[in-house]
């Protein structure tokens, strides 16, 4: 069941936007997962549209329900 739930959202992340993506946490609890997203783009326009898959899950998904969004972000002397 989990499994079921969290592949197609790992699964889209990945192909939609070619990012990182695990299951990082809480592996040993069927009801509940992590996940980590790791994101380099070429512009805040691109990364923006890849954080707002974050959304389109809370819409799409309805099985499953999204606790909590953490971003942290990094940015590089250009």
């Amino acid at each position: 069941m989990k499994r079921a739930a969290i592949r197609p959202i790992v699964d889209g992340l990945r192909h939609r936007f070619r990012v990182s993506v695990a299951e990082v946490d809480h592996q040993d609890q069927w009801q509940r997962a992590a996940i980590g997203v790791a994101v380099v783009a070429e512009s805040d326009g691109h990364l923006r549209e890849i954080l707002d898959f974050g959304g389109a899950i809370r819409r799409h998904a309805a099985d499953v329900e999204v606790l909590d969004v953490h971003t942290d972000w990094l940015e590089g002397d250009a």
